[in-house]
């Protein structure tokens, strides 16, 4: 069950970010992309964190027109929240939607130059905050996290036969007509996957895809909610649409 505080304002470009357990970074985070990106709204979907991460979002709402907050009763992963918010932007009309993380992670600076490079491109369905590209780059980042993720991307990126070097980049800006085209109903996956599943829906449906280069910092406060399930999840559903692709199966 979901329930909304909300700040209806308008058709310009709509920042979605879910939150659990991000009570320490919340508050920091939004106001400094607020001062750099000045002409976004914000919506924060909370999963019922117990730390108060709502209530604070709910006090900023307050304080500031251009933050909206969805609650949602039960924690069901970052997939799900993105969904949840990628309806409310769709049903209200944003023009631009967007993906940013709460932690702290993704710099302001980088969504405004996502954005510049998007608003300079209306021809492009996503523009991609990528740590892959020439000038991306990654933060304090272990050496181990870092590997990861780097060997995540070139096996879906094999797997899945697109040519976009950050996979699993969470810091992004979907035209809202390419977004709209995607049947909402049919994403079910809830970890970092759902980057994968997002992007590989955008370009069987004919969408064009640019990556920006940023850099993505590793988180100062609060624990990261990456774990071994999370892992296995990317690697069964990624295996499982290699396999399709090949194949021959529609998307589905």
């Amino acid at each position: 069950m979901s329930r909304a505080v909300l700040n209806d304002q308008g058709l310009g470009t709509l920042v979605v970010m879910p939150t659990y357990q991000e009570a320490q970074n919340i508050r920091t985070t939004l106001e400094a992309l607020l001062r750099v990106c000045p002409e976004v709204h914000v919506l924060v979907v909370d999963d019922g964190s117990p730390d108060g991460t709502g209530r604070i979002a709910d006090a900023m709402a307050l304080e500031d027109a251009r933050v909206s907050v969805l609650h949602r009763d039960v924690r069901q992963g970052l997939g799900p929240a993105y969904v949840a918010g990628f309806r409310w932007a769709l049903e209200r009309g944003y023009r631009r939607i967007c993906e940013m993380d709460m932690d702290g992670s993704h710099r302001p600076q980088d969504m405004a130059r996502v954005l510049q490079y998007a608003e300079g491109h209306p021809e492009v369905d996503l523009v991609i905050g990528s740590r892959r590209v020439p000038g991306g780059s990654t933060r304090n980042w272990p050496w181990y996290r870092d590997l990861i993720s780097r060997l995540g991307s070139w096996y879906a990126r094999m797997a899945l036969g697109m040519p976009v070097r950050d996979m699993t980049a969470g810091l992004r800006a979907y035209r809202a007509e390419a977004l709209g085209k995607i049947d909402l109903d049919r994403l079910h996956s809830s970890g970092y996957v759902f980057q994968i599943d997002m992007l590989r829906r955008i370009v069987a449906g004919g969408g064009r895809v640019h990556e920006v280069p940023i850099v993505f910092v590793e988180r100062i406060r609060g624990r990261s909610k990456m774990d071994t399930g999370i892992v296995l999840e990317a690697v069964v559903q990624v295996t499982r649409w290699g396999w399709g692709r090949l194949l021959g199966r529609p998307i589905r």
